[in-house]
């Protein structure tokens, strides 16, 4: 069994009690007792969310939700503005293209976050505008969207408002009746802190509007045959679901209402501020502004004359400890430190004691204490 600490902006650690939900006997997906873990997981992901909207389960990573939040609303020509500051704008952008939609691209700097004034000023210029998409946490880039102040300029346009929470819902806040999220999905691998291979996605009103007078392009992932299937007696799935999964998130749900919504998002938040120090302790850069830095991954700028490979390498095959690199024109560039779902002081200690020494490994003259210290120090 590979016993490496996982500080990537997912998969995450997953706890004891939720792998153990997951050997749990299988039922008959078709039955009242699936009906019932199902009403009862779906509706604990609405309260997660914060909505009074019906939530859905799909059996598929966040990619499966974030294909369905366009698939299920866009004719052919259909424009779609699709803010993109990292790899997963873009890839709304390119699932938006799969479906023949037209992509208005509203480009910010990788990163760098979109402001509510760009947003205003592309729905200005084309009311055509069908839909908007926004990545609430560019794990690519380590960066946050300003959700809430979007959300409010949106609400005054004929537009509906998709927003990516793949990696921000359950350690960032996330409202999306009061930000006015029309609709919003997440994966089960990264802030929830269960298996990956779910995802779930929640839907208002006015999305359900527009979705009834499209003629949808996708079998698997039709929302109008997860609507009929989950208002039926017992509520099901149109397809055969990952019913261990399930299993899995209902258990590790269970954790955060424990928990408590506000005191897991501090505990991210504080995470978040403890690699920052951590950081800047052993001489690291931050890649972007500390001001819309995420709450749950901490992109950190490779030092001149280490190469990836040094650094990341030698963190994993010495030290047992698992970061993410970065992606397209920034790999090689940049590393990231997740630190979400389950995540706390003793993870980022061991991260930062690899990391120092690591360092010290590649000839780097500094304390290689001095981010665990400032790591000690956050939270005092």
């Amino acid at each position: 069994m590979d016993e490496t600490l996982l500080m990537l902006p997912g998969p995450t650690n997953v706890a004891p009690r939720v792998l153990q939900a997951i050997a749990k006997n299988v039922v008959n997906h078709r039955s009242a007792i699936f009906g019932e873990i199902y009403t009862e997981v779906t509706k604990m992901m609405s309260e997660l969310f914060k909505t009074q909207n019906k939530s859905y389960l799909l059996t598929g990573s966040g990619t499966a939700a974030m294909e369905a939040s366009i698939a299920n609303i866009v004719n052919k020509n259909d424009k779609i503005l699709n803010v993109i500051g990292g790899k997963f704008g873009e890839r709304l952008r390119d699932i938006t293209l799969a479906y023949d939609g037209d992509a208005k691209e509203l480009n910010v700097e990788w990163g760098t976050t979109v402001s509510p004034k760009q947003i205003k000023e592309a729905l200005d210029e084309d009311e055509n505008i069908k839909a908007i998409t926004v990545v609430h946490n560019e794990t690519s880039t380590g960066v946050a969207a300003p959700i809430e102040e979007i959300g409010k300029v949106v609400k005054d346009y004929n537009a509906l408002y998709i927003v990516d929470t793949v990696s921000s819902l359950g350690g960032d806040h996330v409202d999306v009746d009061k930000y006015n999220i029309d609709i919003c999905f997440t994966g089960s691998q990264k802030c929830l802190a269960a298996p990956p291979g779910m995802s779930a996605i929640t839907l208002s009103e006015d999305a359900w509007k527009v979705i009834d007078s499209v003629n949808s392009n996708t079998y698997y992932l039709d929302m109008k045959k997860y609507k009929k299937f989950g208002a039926g007696t017992p509520p099901e799935t149109p397809y055969t679901p990952s019913i261990t999964l399930i299993y899995g998130i209902h258990e590790a749900l269970k954790m955060i209402e424990e928990e408590g919504i506000d005191n897991r998002v501090l505990r991210h938040e504080t995470a978040a501020e403890a690699t920052i120090n951590g950081a800047k302790a052993l001489g690291l850069e931050l890649f972007p502004k500390k001001e819309v830095s995420s709450a749950t991954v901490t992109a950190l700028k490779i030092p001149e004359g280490v190469s990836d490979s040094d650094l990341r390498g030698t963190m994993r095959n010495q030290y047992k400890v698992e970061l993410a690199g970065g992606q397209d024109h920034l790999k090689g560039n940049i590393f990231r430190i997740g630190h979400m779902g389950n995540i706390n002081y003793k993870q980022l200690a061991i991260t930062f004691s690899a990391l120092g020494m690591t360092l010290k490994k590649l000839g780097f003259d500094i304390d290689a204490g001095a981010g665990v210290s400032a790591v000690t120090k956050s939270y005092l």
